[in-house]
């Protein structure tokens, strides 16, 4: 299977847009699709993990900047 990657640039928004956005997207994509969130809230970390527990995604790659998050999410 192919893996789609979308990338989703969700700098400048708060919460709860960011994880609003995720879980919009995930609806759109594919079961194996990797979805490339950046993001500087500082909320978004907690607010992903927790959109983890309530619908199917796997957090693949975590990786935190001085000023930024990037996150690479699956749709399982």
């Amino acid at each position: 299977m192919i893996k789609k990657l979308n990338l989703l640039n969700l700098m400048g928004l708060r919460c709860p847009l960011p994880v609003l956005k995720i879980a919009k997207k995930i609806k759109e994509i594919k079961k194996g699709d990797i979805i490339k969130v950046k993001v500087d809230d500082p909320k978004a970390e907690n607010d992903i993990n927790e959109l983890k527990n309530q619908i199917k995604i796997k957090i693949i790659k975590k990786i935190k900047h001085n000023d930024f998050m990037l996150f690479e999410i699956e749709k399982n």
